[in-house]
């Protein structure tokens, strides 16, 4: 009788390594599937390491460009953020990693899909959901949520022990201080010593980003031009020389080298994760930062103030969520989306901006497109078409209610 086959989300670590093995010995034929969404992963060796342990076949897919271009920029033209300061750079690779685990389980003619996410994380929710929504009849097989598997695994020691044991090459060691998921946009760092949120993360834990107060003495400035709402030209200066980058993955990936440079982009938060528990993480994002921030920018200068509001208080804060809780693929992310670039046909333009000591700043912003900004009505030096006069009626009129509501509280001698 023939095995029925199973993929595998496989990173070549000690937790899918050991997966690798067990659904292997519980019977399975195993195709590991490996997403390079632009984390430092030797990828050559996690497939000999995979066919070694006896994996079928390792399938490695270059989600790098939809990463960006379906993900990162879209969020970025929502200025979408979680709690006020989580850019969600976990979460924005989550729905392209999903769709492509699917596509090779489909193509390999497998029953089931399996992950090693921990049963208390965000992501096992944002991957199962979003295989439910691609392929509505697939089977997921969760080890870390199978009684079995953690009660004979309960610690990384026992994981250690197994793959000694099954002869499993493994580089972790017993005293791992924390975890990391990298991505081309951020690395996260998380469990181990920063689970007391009253910790400060050692020095040498940001792996992409330098120390604010190591980085260069000079400060780098560059030009970044958008196009309804997405970025789509850098201007820069290297080595004396001036420079352009049009290309989405290269303008995303140099805009990274300068802020990883200069130390931009780090935060240490505790956010409330989609299941209900608290979490203390540690994120290094450096260049959405800078781009999420030349974004906004560029918005006061050319968007209408109502559309702003409304697609701040509505669209943002709920797109976040969505992207947050792992509902990508679902009815209210579409008609997210939908609202999100009706808002941006206006955004067009170009913001000077410089990256130093940790920082992100904008030197200026400018469009020859949108008209929105008038420099001599707003000018404290010259009366241009604009009437003073006019604003004594506004007041009047602005005035009306809060008068009324001052005297109701008069009257019943409350202060205000």
């Amino acid at each position: 009788m023939a095995r029925q086959k199973v993929c595998l989300a496989y990173s070549g670590g000690l937790d899918t390594s050991c997966i690798l093995k067990y659904l292997i010995d519980e019977g399975y034929d195993v195709i590991c599937f490996m997403a390079d969404v632009g984390q430092e992963e030797d990828f050559e060796a996690a497939k000999k390491k995979a066919l070694k342990i006896g994996a079928l076949k390792c399938e490695v897919v270059d989600l790098r460009r939809e990463l960006i271009e379906e993900q990162c920029f879209p969020a970025i033209a929502c200025n979408a953020a979680y709690e006020n300061v989580y850019l969600l750079g976990t979460s924005l690779a989550r729905p392209v990693i999903a769709r492509a685990q699917i596509t090779v389980a489909q193509n390999e003619g497998c029953f089931a899909v399996s992950h090693g996410c921990t049963g208390k994380g965000n992501d096992q929710v944002r991957f199962e959901l979003a295989f439910y929504a691609l392929q509505p009849t697939i089977k997921v097989i969760a080890p870390w949520r199978d009684p079995v598997f953690y009660k004979r695994f309960a610690g990384r020691n026992n994981l250690l022990e197994y793959a000694e044991a099954q002869g499993i090459p493994v580089s972790s060691t017993r005293s791992a201080p924390w975890s990391m998921d990298e991505n081309l946009a951020h690395c996260s760092y998380e469990a181990g010593i920063l689970e007391d949120p009253d910790v400060t993360p050692k020095k040498e834990m940001w792996k992409l980003t330098s120390d604010p107060l190591d980085s260069p003495k000079e400060p780098e400035d560059f030009t970044l031009s958008f196009e309804k709402g997405i970025p789509t030209k850098l201007e820069y200066t290297d080595k004396g020389g001036k420079k352009t980058v049009t290309d989405s993955v290269g303008l995303f990936l140099t805009v990274n080298a300068m802020a990883r440079k200069h130390g931009v982009g780090r935060i240490d938060i505790v956010e409330n994760r989609f299941i209900g528990l608290k979490s203390r993480g540690c994120y290094e994002t450096p260049g959405l930062t800078c781009l999420r921030a030349a974004h906004i920018d560029l918005e006061g200068l050319v968007m209408d103030r109502e559309v702003r509001a409304l697609r701040d208080q509505f669209v943002s804060f709920n797109y976040a969520k969505v992207l947050y809780n792992g509902m990508w693929f679902s009815p209210e992310r579409e008609y997210l989306s939908a609202c999100l670039w009706a808002s941006q046909g206006c955004v067009n333009g170009q913001v000077r901006c410089r990256v130093y000591k940790g920082g992100f700043s904008v030197l200026g912003r400018s469009s020859e497109t949108e008209k929105l900004y008038d420099m001599s009505e707003s000018s404290m030096d010259e009366i241009g078409d604009f009437a003073p006069e006019d604003t004594t009626g506004f007041i009047g009129v602005s005035a009306i209610r809060l008068k009324k509501y001052g005297q109701m509280k008069a009257e019943k001698g409350e202060k205000q």
